[in-house]
């Protein structure tokens, strides 16, 4: 692998040369950490400390079994120096270890958990996390009958990997891949709490901590390793279960390392930096013991694969106030800004192309109130996305990685769409009746003193066509953002049919709420805007009901986390979803009837108005329905939770028994 192959050189921050290298946390330890005498060490030793809490690699391998390079410093194109500083805790010094430039990671041996949870009270004491927080967790499957019944703990964290989605999706920068013992570090001053890291990652490792507002996540103990130990969890194992060290050195007594085990996900995604080792012959069905709807099924080459656990029966509920979560926000963002996409873009380019009564439009005293109106839905939604945040005080970081994050490119587009639109509608005002009037009225002169007809015109149309663009990139990415393989259900093209389809439908409805009342209160034909309008709708609400037909399909199939989100929408949901698409097919054949009808019989009055507006309200319905559904619905590539810790079903019931009152329980708050 050569270094123009490499991605260390891609990563933000990865091959900056110097000491204070961003994505290190500024403490990323506390306990035992410098004596009296500042500076001295990065980790106190403790004269009583064990053996085998020392690394102790002596083989080193020249390639891990993905082909990446283990010396991480042939990966950098710029050859960075050997000793660098991490400034763990402010302090300059360089660790002794002779291997600190080598990939290292965990092994897991399954065989010798007993679940005591020792790993994971030993980090979180060492890095002070809260009830509910855990950068390291313990989980189980379990599987077969009496007497021969089996239980699989698995304790993980952050793997490290050698394609850290978390950094690569961070809008941020927060994360850094250092070529120091290959170390995925995250800055939590830095992060402005988007979450996009934990919908990314497969293994649960980034936390979003919503009181802090702000992600925090396992930091390889790298002051720990700086001074040859182990990290915290690794030297607390009761079982000898986890070790740690130069990634593919399998431990002595060990036998194997594998890639995964039941109720790991797919390494192919990340490549992480973790190894295996399970030798008990295992039931051929494993079950998850917390609420998620899944089992692992062994395959005929012996691998555990996901399928769907029908956990709660096939009996469909309502559940309408679960369709409230914490990304409501985010409900408004997306269907806001694809209304006001669809909106201007329908009225501005409609007028450009010389439809006749959308130029009519243009030219009344209601277009830059329609610009406007779509203005404030865009800013709406970029402030209900903005307030999503954990801090959203620090919004301005949301572009700090263009070069790889969706959530950065999405942010542009969608700013510089609000950008040329709002210089649009300044340069669209000289042409506005009602504009001019005010502006006399207030300075008793003409705004043609300010800036002619003609040219202020040019620079509206200029704008917007600067503005059309901009939106449609934002529109992509919108899409890309929820393209993550960590999240099955989402990775599929319905998602952009949905977009698109809203973009069309909601653009379409908006557009029509303002241009046919202002074409027919002031005597002039609105039959046109009307079928345009309504064919937008109609092109909308077809492209979005493929894509559900075609998910349904893809999902119903499935068996992975995917086809789990399936069930829970078919059960948990099954009413609601049922309604949705109910809604979504009857909307459909109206909006088609109306347009029949506009077209064979020109039937343009006021009942058929009124009948265009229980459309545009059943689809306002059906958009906020099957929007809040695609959030709540995503089940991720999750680690297996415990019975009580890490499980959702337990998490609901303690709240609604007041139990997750408690801090000790370790229940996360749903707001910050």
């Amino acid at each position: 692998m050569t270094s123009k192959d490499n991605q260390y050189e891609k990563f933000p921050g990865s091959d900056l040369p110097g000491s204070d290298l961003p994505g290190t946390a500024s403490k990323p330890a506390t306990g035992e950490q410098k004596s009296g005498n500042a500076g001295a060490m990065i980790w106190e030793i403790r004269t009583e400390e064990q053996p085998y809490a020392f690394l102790s690699d002596k083989k080193i391998d020249e390639k891990n079994r993905y082909g990446q390079l283990i010396d991480l410093i042939d990966l950098t194109e710029h050859k960075l120096p050997v000793g660098r500083s991490l400034h763990i805790n402010e302090n300059p010094a360089v660790g002794t270890n002779p291997n600190r430039n080598k990939q290292h990671g965990f092994f897991f041996t399954a065989d010798n958990c007993i679940g005591c949870h020792a790993c994971e009270a030993a980090c979180s004491e060492k890095n002070e996390n809260p009830a509910h927080l855990a950068f390291r967790s313990v989980g189980y499957v379990e599987g077969g009958s009496y007497p021969d019944y089996k239980r699989m703990n698995i304790s993980m964290a952050c793997n490290h990997c050698d394609n850290p989605v978390c950094l690569k999706g961070c809008p941020t920068r927060a994360y850094t891949k250092h070529v120091e013992y290959g170390a995925v570090l995250q800055d939590p001053e830095t992060c402005f709490g988007c979450g996009y890291c934990t919908w990314v990652c497969p293994y649960n490792a980034p936390q979003l901590d919503p009181i802090k507002g702000q992600v925090s996540k396992c930091n390889m103990c790298v002051d720990r390793l700086e001074v040859g130990l182990k990290p915290a969890c690794v030297s607390a194992c009761v079982g000898n279960a986890l070790d740690f060290g130069v990634i593919e050195n399998i431990p002595e007594n060990r036998e194997q390392a594998l890639t995964e085990i039941p109720g790991f996900p797919t390494p192919e995604i990340t490549h992480p930096n973790v190894r295996f080792q399970q030798i008990t012959r295992l039931p051929d069905e494993m079950k998850r013991t917390d609420s998620m709807p899944l089992k692992y099924h062994k395959d005929e080459n012996g691998r555990y694969k996901p399928a769907i656990d029908q956990k709660k029966g096939v009996q469909k509920h309502w559940n309408l106030a679960r369709l409230s979560s914490r990304e409501n926000p985010l409900v408004l963002f997306t269907l806001c800004s694809q209304a006001a996409i669809g909106a201007f873009g329908l009225s501005f380019l409609g007028a450009e192309l010389g439809v006749e009564q959308l130029a009519a439009f243009r030219d009344s005293a209601l277009y830059a109130p329609l610009a406007i109106l779509s203005f404030l839905l865009v800013g709406f939604g970029l402030f209900m996305s903005t307030m999503h945040l954990g801090k959203p005080h620090r919004f301005y970081r949301g572009f700090n990685n263009l070069r790889h994050s969706p959530v950065c490119r999405e942010g542009l587009g969608i700013a510089l769409f609000m950008g040329g639109l709002g210089m649009h509608i300044l340069f669209s005002l000289p042409a506005n009746s009602i504009f001019q009037g005010l502006y006399q009225w207030a300075f008793g002169s003409e705004v043609s003193t300010l800036i002619s007809a003609p040219t202020a015109a040019s620079w509206a149309a200029g704008f917007g066509y600067f503005a059309i663009p901009a939106s449609l990139v934002g529109l992509y990415y919108m899409n890309k953002c929820y393209r993550i393989e960590a999240r099955p259900f989402w990775n599929h093209w319905q998602v952009a049919t949905a977009f698109f389809g809203n973009m069309f439908s909601l653009g379409g409805l908006v557009a029509g709420l303002v241009m046919v009342p202002t074409l027919a209160l002031t005597d002039q034909a609105y039959d046109t805007a009307l079928l345009i309008c309504g064919s937008a709708m109609a092109l909308g609400l077809a492209a979005e009901g493929m894509g559900h037909l075609a998910h349904s399909k893809a999902m119903g199939t499935a068996a992975h986390e995917g086809g789990a989100s399936y069930y829970i929408q078919s059960t948990t949901f099954g009413k609601t979803f049922l309604l949705r698409n109910a809604l979504l097919g009857l909307n459909l054949v109206l909006v088609l009837s109306l347009l029949a009808a506009l077209v064979v019989w020109q039937l343009a009055g006021i009942y058929a108005l009124l009948a265009w507006t229980l459309a545009g309200l059943l689809l306002v319905g059906t958009s906020v329905i099957g929007r809040a559904l695609f959030y709540v619905l995503v089940v991720p590539t999750t680690m297996p939770g415990a019975f009580f810790w890490k499980n959702k079903g337990f998490e609901e019931h303690a709240r609604d028994i007041g139990l997750a009152n408690m801090p000790q329980v370790g229940v996360v708050p749903l707001t910050h």
